[in-house]
């Protein structure tokens, strides 16, 4: 049963990491600046709130770096989109006239909103992810005939999704 449950645990990080790097590639340096762009536009904030405000966007799905965030920030404000201001110790970003004028000509909306991240697209990779998980917990801890149980369930639901995308 042991090599069963390492190739469990492989399959799930295998799975885990396709999504991972999925989410981190599709978010380019592009993406970050209409993103943060776009926040802005709604009302100041710190960097922090920007970062959180993205994965909540997101769905949980894209998560920038306090490394990516700031960096951006800087060259917003280098071109004249974004000032700065100090308030308790922190530095609170807002858009100037030239951000809002740039918002406003943008031709591409915040990347949460575009066609490529339907709503839910978030929720997939967190459901398989899951999915795994159960399988693996039931490789560990069920009987023979509850993990014989669960492979039935999961052959079901594998050819359930296949039957998703054959349909028009």
């Amino acid at each position: 049963m042991g090599n069963n449950l390492d190739g469990m645990w492989q399959a799930v990080e295998e799975f885990r990491s396709r999504f991972e790097k999925r989410a981190g590639t599709r978010a380019g340096r592009g993406e970050l600046r209409t993103a943060i762009l776009a926040l802005l536009a709604e009302r100041p904030m710190h960097g922090y709130q920007i970062i959180r405000e993205i994965e909540e966007r997101s769905g949980g799905s894209w998560k920038p770096s306090a490394g990516s965030v700031y960096p951006t920030l800087q060259l917003l404000a280098d071109e004249g989109f974004v000032s700065t201001e100090e308030s308790n110790g922190r530095k609170i970003y807002s858009l100037t006239e030239a951000g809002r004028e740039d918002v406003a000509s943008a031709e591409t909306a915040a990347p949460w909103e575009s066609a490529g991240n339907t709503p839910g697209f978030a929720a997939l990779p967190k459901a398989g992810v899951e999915l795994a998980q159960a399988a693996a917990q039931v490789g560990r801890t069920g009987t023979p005939k509850q993990v014989h149980e669960a492979v039935t369930v999961l052959e079901e639901a594998r050819r359930r999704l296949y039957s998703i995308l054959a349909q028009d």
